[in-house]
């Protein structure tokens, strides 16, 4: 399976951005999906995660209420709404794939050991 994530870019603190991960070579409807990113000078760190169906959503508690991951698998794609946008949400941005099976009653991974396939990352700036 092969990732694509795009839809980074330059913003003002306050403003929103949607990134997007497409996949190829593989069906995501199968999968959870996570977004992770990683500040300058950082290690990488859990964004957010979703449930083969979509029931379930996890969220790092930095973004929780200003960020929502969702997906289409009719377009193979999942996404990653970002709302007021602040500095420190400056990053590059990673999509990822866990093949493991998950009960949505329990949190979905959160560590970047569990996924096993990454796209490129696309960076966010967020200038304040």
């Amino acid at each position: 399976v092969q990732l694509q994530a795009s839809g980074g870019g330059l913003v003002q603190a306050g403003g929103s951005l949607r990134l997007s991960c497409a996949a190829s070579g593989g069906t995501l409807s199968s999968y959870t999906m996570g977004w992770f990113r990683q500040p300058p000078g950082q290690e990488r760190e859990f964004v957010a995660a979703i449930s083969r169906s979509g029931a379930r959503t996890d969220y790092a508690d930095s973004v929780k209420g200003r960020f929502t991951i969702s997906r289409d698998n009719a377009k193979n794609t999942v996404y990653l709404q970002m709302n007021s946008l602040k500095p420190e949400d400056t990053a590059d941005y990673y999509c990822a794939l866990d093949t493991a099976w998950h009960t949505i009653m329990v949190r979905l991974p959160a560590t970047a050991t569990a996924y096993d396939y990454w796209g490129q990352g696309t960076l966010v700036t967020v200038s304040s």
